[in-house]
C-alpha cells in the first residue's frame, strides 16, 4: 500500500492498451468487459459482489499503480478520478415482475437516470433496444450512480421481447400525451413492463400495437416531460 509499490508509467504497456480499448464499445462487446471510475462506482461494485481489476495512481490505494498521465489518458474527463477498475459484464438474470423496456432512447444520461430510477422503483430489469445508447458508456454508468451493478439489463430486439413478455402474461403499459387515460386510472396487474421511447419520436407503431395500456402522465402548461422524468414518474405510479 506504499509508495514503493511498482508503477506503470508506459501507454505501451499491455494492461494500459487493454482498458484503452475498452473505452470503446465494440471492445466492450467483444470482450464483455467494460471500465468504471471512481471511488463511489468501485464501492457500488463492491457492495454487488461483482470481482474488480483495480488501477490507481494514488500509491495509498489498492490496486495496480499507474502514473497520473496515464490515468488521464484514460479517463473520459479533463479532470480524471484517481482510481478506475475494469468490470465483467453480468449474465442475465430470470426476468423481474416489473420490467423496463427502452425503444431507442439514445442519451446515455437518460438511460443513466432510468435504470437508477428503475432500481429504485423496483423494475430491476430493464431492456434496451439495440439502437438505445450503451449501457456501459461512461455518461450512462456515471449517471445511474452505480445502480447498474442491482440492474438485469439486457439489450434485445424490442419487439421480440415484448411479444414474448405477452406470452407471459406481463401487461404491456405505454405512455402517450395523445390519450385521455391518465396513468393513475389503470390497474396494475402482479406482471408489468413499462415501455418509453425515444426522445424525439416516441413509441413506435409495431410496440403501440403490443400494448395492453397507452396512458399519459397528466400535466398542466407543457405536452411532455423528458424521458427520464416520465419514466421516474410512471414507475413510481405504477
Amino acid at each position: 500500500m506504499g509508495s514503493d509499490k511498482p508503477m506503470i508509467t508506459s501507454k505501451d504497456n499491455q494492461q494500459i492498451k487493454y482498458i484503452h480499448k475498452l473505452k470503446q464499445k465494440k471492445y466492450r462487446d467483444q470482450e464483455n468487459k467494460f471500465l468504471i471510475f471512481g471511488d463511489h462506482l468501485i464501492e457500488e461494485a463492491q457492495k454487488a459482489n461483482i470481482k474488480l481489476e483495480i488501477y490507481t495512481s494514488n500509491p495509498k490505494k489498492e490496486g495496480t499503480l499507474i502514473s497520473h498521465e496515464l490515468m488521464k489518458y484514460l479517463s473520459f474527463l479533463d479532470s480524471p478520478q484517481d482510481i478506475l477498475a475494469i468490470v465483467e459484464k453480468q449474465p442475465q438474470k430470470p426476468y423481474t415482475n416489473k420490467i423496463l423496456i427502452l425503444e431507442d432512447v439514445q442519451d446515455p444520461d437518460n438511460v443513466g437516470a432510468l435504470i437508477r430510477s428503475a432500481v429504485g422503483f423496483g423494475f430491476e430489469t430493464v431492456i434496451s433496444s439495440l439502437k438505445s445508447a450503451d449501457f456501459y458508456n461512461e455518461k450512462t454508468i456515471r449517471t445511474s450512480q452505480g445502480t447498474l451493478f442491482h440492474a438485469n439489463l439486457i439489450r434485445k430486439n424490442v419487439i421480440e421481447e415484448i411479444t414474448q413478455l405477452k406470452h407471459l402474461n406481463y401487461k404491456i403499459i405505454v405512455t402517450s400525451p395523445h390519450t385521455n387515460k391518465d396513468i393513475k386510472s389503470i390497474k396494475v396487474k402482479d406482471r408489468v413492463v413499462l415501455v418509453l421511447g425515444n426522445e424525439g419520436s416516441g413509441i413506435s407503431d409495431a410496440v403501440f400495437h403490443l400494448a395492453d395500456e397507452v396512458v399519459k402522465i397528466t400535466t398542466t402548461t407543457i405536452e411532455s416531460l423528458n424521458v427520464s422524468v416520465a419514466g421516474a414518474i410512471a414507475m413510481f405510479v405504477l
